[in-house]
């Protein structure tokens, strides 16, 4: 694998409201801050709100790919420090009923289209609708890991479980890394953990990883009221030292593959695969 590879990552869940999107969103804050390129891309095509916590309005969306067949360059908004590496985002536009849900040919569209433009980054992480639609479960299964956003109420643990399995038993994906968000503490976090992987290793024959907790944390709720990310306006809150934390695990990781050469499709020629 040559040093520029692309490590792509979807934030998904099994359920709404457990704040993925915001996740997703100082995650890669926090891999921009320490150095690394990143596009982050909003795949909720019916119900994006990546602008909302940025507070920006974006002319061009990347439903306008699929309508008016624009170069992904062309819809790139940057977000991140001036000076350091890159961040760039692909919004998508709310409210768009008919792009609710992709068919597998729109899909294999923009995999195609972005791929080319991916390839310069460090990170692509996709931020992928709750829940098992088909739409959000083809998305996951493009990239190359997972993360997946739990909190330690049981239904959020139950959702994300049937997540993990129609991802098994239709694409044998099994990459999976959870992060566990609105935690009390480590020990709580840990031990949400632990219920789901017992679950997903006893009935599905394998165990996620585990990436993380992020604290419960009333500056998390402060910074999406200034539609400004947290690790942004609040970096040393206990949520946004926790972001930091977890894109920290996720630098070794893409260390770890490029010195290993053992990820299952390599991405320096193809950044998102098609299922």
């Amino acid at each position: 694998m040559s040093k520029n590879t692309t490590i792509s990552l979807s934030i998904l869940s099994g359920k709404g409201g457990v704040g993925k999107s915001n996740l997703a969103l100082n995650i890669c804050y926090a891999l921009h801050q320490i150095g690394h390129p990143v596009l982050l891309i909003d795949c909720d095509m019916g119900l994006a709100n990546m602008d909302v916590l940025l507070g920006i309005a974006p002319q061009q969306h990347i439903q306008d790919i699929l309508i008016n067949n624009l170069n992904p360059a062309e819809v790139l908004v940057p977000i991140g420090n001036p000076g350091a590496a890159p961040f760039d985002l692909l919004p998508a536009n709310s409210g768009m009923a008919e792009f609710a849900e992709l068919d597998a040919g729109a899909r294999g569209m923009l995999r195609e289209k972005l791929n080319p433009l991916a390839s310069a980054y460090d990170f692509l992480c996709l931020d992928i609708g709750a829940g098992i639609s088909a739409t959000a479960i083809g998305f996951a299964a493009m990239t190359a890991l997972r993360i997946v956003v739990i909190t330690p109420e049981p239904t959020s643990l139950t959702d994300s479980y049937a997540m993990m399995k129609v991802l098994s038993s239709r694409h044998s994906v099994q990459d999976f890394y959870i992060l566990v968000n609105q935690a009390e503490s480590s020990t709580e976090g840990r031990q949400t953990y632990n219920r789901l992987a017992a679950a997903c290793k006893r009935f599905l024959g394998f165990a996620p990883a585990y990436l993380g907790e992020v604290r419960a944390d009333k500056a998390v709720s402060e910074a999406v009221r200034k539609q400004k990310p947290l690790m942004q306006v609040s970096p040393l809150a206990p949520a946004a030292v926790d972001c930091m934390a977890a894109a920290n695990s996720l630098q070794r990781l893409r260390e770890n593959l490029l010195r290993t050469e053992e990820i299952s499709a390599p991405l320096n020629s193809i950044v998102i695969h098609d299922f």
